[in-house]
């Protein structure tokens, strides 16, 4: 697993996708002792086709949560195969699971919701906290990209923030007047001296497990992954284009941008009401 992990690191993968893909291959480690009682040595593709099913059958797993395994497993048999010329190729991106859309629109929260939340937030945690929420809620920032924010990305003058996104790609976002106003108040308060935007007292940079807390301790519903889905869905409501918001929430497929283009439940029962 150590030099999978190099593996992982030489083929650029980003950390967030590498810590899933290790989870996931050391699952199916798990699986293949529990089914087998013998530790693993080879991919199979027998094995594979029986480990899917018991993610489907067993665990009851969604399609997106299947897929990302065998993601793993299809970067895992590639590794195995460099280093060792008696595995075969028995996984590709062809054994994906296919999954069908809802028609719905990704964003549970509405804009009341999410109003709401922010203002718990802040009379509860303070102003650190709600800049946190509102950053996201109005950039679309995912909470990896929002915890890695230093002082030197953020640009009042231009409203623009620099983000490192996934696979280390550069993208440059706008922010509006609650962003501004949510961030200078907060830079009142900030601690310490480091580099990065949003720190703590322990440390100079707030992790991903702390803002996730933040989160679960104001709303059950509302977490920095639905706020960057209802920042999509508000965009293009509000008239951006779908490129534009690919290019602002870092998408690489437009396919993922189309998908918030759906009504929502409510819209779709509204209208059914009018037949």
């Amino acid at each position: 697993m150590n030099e999978f992990e190099k593996y992982l690191k030489d083929e650029n993968v980003s950390s967030n996708t590498a810590e899933t893909y290790l989870i996931a291959v050391r699952q199916y480690h798990k699986w293949y002792l529990e089914s087998f009682g013998e530790e693993f040595t080879k991919l199979y593709r027998q094995n594979v086709l029986e480990f899917i099913s018991y993610l489907k059958n067993v665990r009851n797993l969604k399609y997106e949560s299947i897929n990302v395994k065998i993601a793993a497993l299809v970067i895992y048999n590639s590794f195995l195969s460099s280093v060792d010329p008696e595995q075969d190729r028995v996984v590709d991106k062809h054994d994906y699971l296919s999954v069908q859309t809802q028609f719905a629109s990704p964003s549970t929260a509405t804009e009341k919701d999410v109003d709401e939340f922010r203002q718990r937030v802040l009379v509860g945690n303070g102003v650190r906290d709600h800049a946190i929420a509102t950053l996201i809620c109005y950039t679309g920032l995912r909470i990896s990209e929002t915890v890695n924010l230093k002082l030197t990305d953020i640009f009042f003058d231009s409203r623009e923030i620099k983000v490192v996104g996934k696979g280390d790609k550069f993208r440059t976002v706008y922010f509006n007047d609650k962003v501004a106003a949510a961030l200078r108040e907060y830079l009142k308060v900030r601690v310490g001296d480091g580099e990065y935007l949003f720190t703590t007292r322990q440390s100079e940079k707030i992790s991903r497990q702390q803002v996730n807390r933040i989160f679960n301790k104001y709303s059950k519903d509302i977490t920095p992954h639905v706020l960057r889905h209802f920042y999509c869905t508000n965009a293009l409501e509000k008239g951006y284009s779908y490129h534009e918001v690919a290019n602002q929430a870092g998408h690489s497929n437009i396919n993922t941008t189309l998908r918030y283009t759906n009504p929502t439940a409510q819209k779709m029962r509204d209208k059914a009401n009018k037949l």
